[in-house]
């Protein structure tokens, strides 16, 4: 996992506080006890006190920087957060809703860990994931390309790509397991500002950990390369910079 900085991941935080509040809106699930899995800073896990206002509230996340802004930030009495690894993370006692969002991406084997989690949800209880699906995109497409271009091919051998993940890969995992599902996949369209909107917004999360693992003059070469890439598949308008972004939703819960 790369590491984070909490203060580029919310330069976009509406932007990427959307496709929370498009998850959350879809769970019907009355619950007390809720997860956030991933939960970064925190700044869209508050938004759970919307839907479940009296629920005890628990944030997990890896990065010690993204939960220390969360605990200074975003905690209220019922609201905290811990630094933990999700593929071993386990709660103290079964809860009501579990809920990821943009998180499971960077999990090589992220299906493994959901049934494990799912083992600790009560009889009754949902499950709520969302991840990007724009893995086509020329975001990631042209990190990819440099990726494996000379001179960053051998750095860079070791990164993982994400992966595809589409709405019928979760409706199949949740279904044969006995949940009720609602999958979707939903295609952003976000006005970006600035220079070069687009590179600061993936330099946060998809292009990180090609960034971390170069240095010096190469790093410096491939972010050119990439803004220079990322400026003619997003040309800049007078009113902004278009980016498309598709993500894929998932909310299983308990059958009828």
């Amino acid at each position: 996992m790369p590491t984070w900085d909490p203060a580029r991941y919310l330069q976009f935080a509406d932007d990427r506080a959307r496709p929370y509040l498009d998850l959350i809106g879809q769970v019907r699930t009355t619950a007390t006890t809720i997860v956030d899995l991933g939960c970064g800073t925190g700044s869209v896990t508050r938004h759970l006190r919307t839907f479940w206002p009296d629920a005890d509230i628990l944030g997990i996340d890896s990065s010690p920087e993204m939960v220390d802004v969360a605990l200074r930030e975003n905690c209220d009495a019922h609201l905290n957060y811990d630094i933990a690894d999700v593929t071993t993370w386990e709660p103290f006692a079964p809860v009501d809703l579990i809920v990821s969002n943009a998180m499971f991406q960077w999990v090589p084997d992220q299906f493994a860990v959901i049934d494990r989690l799912l083992g600790f949800l009560v009889d009754g209880g949902s499950f709520a994931v969302q991840v990007p699906n724009n893995v086509d995109s020329p975001t990631h497409s042209s990190v990819r390309e440099l990726a494996e271009s000379e001179p960053f091919r051998a750095r860079l051998a070791d990164v993982r790509a994400l992966p595809r993940i589409e709405p019928e890969d979760y409706l199949e995992f949740f279904a044969e397991r006995g949940f009720a599902v609602n999958a979707w996949s939903t295609t952003y369209r976000h006005i970006l500002r600035g220079d070069n909107p687009v590179f600061d917004w993936i330099s946060a999360t998809g292009a990180r950990p090609y960034l971390e693992a170069l240095d010096g003059d190469l790093r410096e070469q491939f972010t050119a390369d990439l803004k220079s890439r990322l400026r003619q598949a997003y040309p800049a308008r007078r009113w902004g910079t278009v980016m498309p972004f598709r993500r894929t939703f998932a909310v299983a819960s308990p059958q009828p």
